[in-house]
């Protein structure tokens, strides 16, 4: 086991390990660190804790320092200056009349770098963007394409729950997401009404999969033949968090019914091959 803390460098963002090595730090203190980029300043999230060696990217790099008034303050003078920068390139992306839309700017701590974040339809040339960008500010420019999931992120917004979008508030990672979750939680496969303000379907479709993966596996599949206390009928629909079987019978008239079971009230004699929603 390997002492760490997870450090964030952005609201939201993911969470890296890093050694904290002698240095008494907290959660919620903000910490100066090296990474792979250089020099960053980021916000402990998780406290010192022990974690697995193989869940570990090696080598572990360790913290620096806890930040100081005068980190805090360059921190901050960063971000003025990639509010600045953001400016700076809106203007050159509409001289250049570039298809591409500019999402985010961020200064590396040491100011080695600038990162500008955009999204585009297709492959851009920005190469004479980048020279302009470097003859202006002086340093290091890279352009960054990102997708539209992290263009929410980015902006941020409120979902279709009426509340902030989760991925800017607390996701660090997207997780997949697929069409399965939504039939297995018998929402309306309608895509305005399961997907988010990027477009895709949304990330909260994965919080009560698990749930509902459980239910079901203790449920018959819909399309089964069961045998009920009103007679023999196929299972037409399942649900999952009342736990709940509606089954449809065909009475001595020929007319058909459906009636609610709780699976003790039923006996399962032909279940369909594959998967219920195949």
């Amino acid at each position: 086991m390997v002492n760490v803390v997870g450090v964030r460098f952005k609201k939201a963002g993911k969470i890296y390990y890093f050694d904290p090595v002698d240095i008494d730090v907290h959660k919620g203190c903000y910490v100066v660190v090296e990474t792979s980029r250089g020099i960053e300043f980021g916000e402990v999230v998780i406290g010192k804790k022990e974690v697995p060696e193989e869940e570990l990217v090696s080598p572990l790099k360790p913290i620096l320092r806890i930040a100081t008034e005068e980190d805090i303050l360059h921190q901050k003078e960063n971000e003025a200056r990639a509010k600045e920068a953001m400016k700076i390139c809106l203007n050159k992306i509409e001289e250049h009349n570039m298809e591409m839309k500019l999402i985010d700017v961020e200064y590396t701590f040491d100011n080695s770098k600038i990162i500008f974040y955009f999204t585009a339809d297709g492959r851009v040339d920005f190469r004479e963007l980048v020279k302009e960008l470097a003859s202006i500010f002086k340093t290091r420019i890279e352009l960054r394409q990102i997708g539209v999931r992290d263009e929410a992120k980015a902006i941020g917004g409120l979902g279709p729950c009426g509340r902030p979008l989760c991925c800017g508030c607390f996701l660090g990672d997207f997780e997949p997401v697929s069409i399965k979750m939504a039939k297995d939680q018998n929402l309306s496969l309608n895509p305005t009404k399961i997907s988010g303000l990027c477009g895709r379907l949304m990330c909260c479709l994965k919080y009560e999969q698990d749930v509902y993966e459980e239910a079901r596996s203790c449920l018959p599949k819909e399309g089964s033949i069961v045998l009920t206390p009103r007679g023999e009928g196929e299972v037409c629909e399942i649900n999952a968090l009342k736990k709940t079987i509606k089954v449809k019978i065909v009475n001595e008239e020929g007319i058909e019914l459906s009636y609610d079971f709780k699976p003790c009230e039923i006996t399962v004699i032909v279940q369909p091959e594959g998967e219920n929603d195949a």
